[in-house]
């Protein structure tokens, strides 16, 4: 168990949900180690929502920047070596970086977890635990150090002014807000847009105020255009004209959020927002809203028998279903019945 004078290094560069996974550990080292100085190498976009967590410094990896980077990262750490490094990342740039991380402990995946020779850049290993969510993956990287994540909370470090410019964005007015991101990083997990707007109009036809978001690229402002244009009733367009120190802040004011498997579901969970998570490409129950997933819409398993031939509890923990229409399975009476079942559990 490192002292608490002796600092603990965290390699996490992405994705936007995966990152925000790593903050309930933080808390854990925080709470198990008080006084710990605790580092954390991090992308651009990780930085730009989690900047001013407490406790932590950050240290920023460009991927454009390849070795010279590397380079430059190490000559930032601190001097002598970390107690122990928790390695998070298995892709081979993330481990390559980790070797110019100076450690005594390099605490990285278990074995059916590893690849791109993830394994020659640890020295020890979380426990090998199938079946469980991302969330709870990354939290057992304490367990080496002799903790235990028993407590899920989270501080995104969203800033007073983040949440007065949510504020500004639409007038309370007693309606509950149906918020829709619809796109992942990746594109075969997006569901389609005249299905989002079926799904909108009819949260709008039961009072609904809809909200959409999302971020600065092409394919997210095509997708909300066509949501936009299929759509009978308004709704609000705030896609790209947030930053990610706001998005928490925006997403917080939604009573629901509408998306695929994409970091907005895992910050609206942050935050205490429900999700209506669409489900085929991935699984829900590795990574779907870590809190609450009552009411996600699940075709994993028919996507599985569709296109591997093969039931869900089949297949390898983690297995993605990333094949053209399979987002298809997903209908808008699935989507209007998990809106249904919030409805029944919100009256009013």
């Amino acid at each position: 168990m490192p002292a608490s004078s002796s600092p603990l290094c965290l390699l996490r560069l992405s994705a936007l949900g995966d990152v925000t996974h790593v903050v309930p550990l933080v808390r854990t080292l925080q709470h198990g180690f008080p006084g710990t100085p605790l580092h954390w190498v991090i992308d651009k976009a990780g930085h730009k929502l989690l900047d001013g967590l407490p406790g932590v410094s950050f240290h920023i990896y460009d991927k454009n920047s390849g070795l010279a980077g590397m380079r430059a990262l190490r000559r930032e750490f601190p001097p002598g070596r970390f107690d122990a490094l928790l390695q998070m990342q298995v892709a081979a740039r993330a481990n390559l970086l980790s070797a110019f991380i100076p450690a005594k402990r390099r605490i990285g995946y278990d074995k059916s977890r590893s690849k791109d020779l993830h394994g020659l850049f640890i020295n020890e290993r979380i426990p090998d635990r199938p079946g469980i969510h991302v969330l709870d993956a990354i939290g057992s990287f304490c367990e080496p150090l002799g903790l235990k994540q028993t407590e899920v909370s989270w501080d995104l470090a969203t800033p007073p002014e983040a949440h007065e410019w949510a504020r500004a964005q639409w007038d309370e007015d007693g309606r509950p807000v149906l918020m829709i991101s619809p796109c992942s990083s990746h594109q075969r997990r997006n569901w389609y847009a005249e299905r989002h707007a079926a799904l909108a109009d009819h949260a709008a036809s039961q009072g609904w105020r809809v909200v959409l978001c999302g971020g600065r690229s092409e394919l997210e402002r095509s997708t909300s255009d066509a949501i936009l244009a299929a759509m009978k009733h308004p709704a609000l367009d705030l896609v790209g004209k947030d930053t990610l120190k706001q998005l928490p802040a925006l997403l917080a004011r939604a009573s629901l959020l509408v998306t695929p498997d994409s970091g907005p579901m895992h910050i609206a969970n942050a935050v205490g927002t429900k999700v209506l998570g669409l489900h085929a490409a991935s699984n829900p129950a590795r990574s779907g809203p870590y809190s609450d997933r009552r009411y996600c819409v699940d075709r994993y398993d028919d996507a599985a028998r569709r296109y591997l031939h093969k039931p869900a509890s089949a297949l390898k923990w983690g297995t993605k279903i990333e094949f053209d229409e399979v987002m298809s399975l997903i209908t808008v009476d699935d989507a209007i019945a998990a809106f249904e079942r919030y409805r029944a559990d919100h009256p009013g």
